[in-house]
C-alpha cells in the first residue's frame, strides 16, 4: 500500500507514450505525486532488505516500527487531504479504506510480528 505510488511511476514510464495521461488521471495535481512517492520508500527498502535480514537483526526488527509510522503518516496525510478539502471519491475513500486496514495488519498480525522477529538459534 505504502509503494502505491512507485507503482504508477513504472506503470507510466512502460506505457511510454501514455504516461503522462496516466500521471494526470492518478494525480491531477504533481505536488501530491511527488509527496506520495515519499512513503514508498520504506517499504523499498524493507523489500530490498529482506533478504538480507538476518545480517542486520537489530535494524530489521526496528523496520516494522518504521513501516508503521510511514502507514500512519500515509493515513494522517490523506485524512489532511480531506479535510482540506479533496473531494472524497470512491477511489479515495477505498485508499482510505485500504490504509486503515494495512495500518491495523501492522499493527495487530502475530504473523508479521514473527516475520520481523528473528530467531536466535
Amino acid at each position: 500500500m505504502q509503494a502505491r505510488t512507485w507503482f504508477v511511476l513504472v506503470l507510466a514510464a512502460a506505457s511510454r507514450q501514455q504516461g503522462d495521461a496516466i500521471l494526470g488521471v492518478f494525480y491531477p495535481d504533481r505536488d501530491n505525486f511527488w509527496y506520495g512517492l515519499l512513503p514508498g520508500v520504506p517499504a523499498a527498502l524493507a523489500f530490498m532488505i529482506s533478504g538480507r535480514r538476518h545480517l542486520y537483526p537489530r535494524l530489521w526488527s526496528a523496520w516494522r516500527w518504521v513501516l508503521i509510522a510511514a502507514q500512519a503518516g500515509v493515513l494522517a496525510w490523506q485524512l489532511w487531504l480531506l479535510w482540506q478539502g479533496e473531494e472524497l471519491t470512491p477511489v479515495t475513500l477505498a485508499l482510505l479504506i485500504a490504509d486503515i486496514f494495512a495500518l491495523w495488519w501492522l499493527c495487530t498480525s502475530r504473523r508479521l510480528h514473527d516475520y520481523f522477529t528473528l530467531s536466535r538459534e
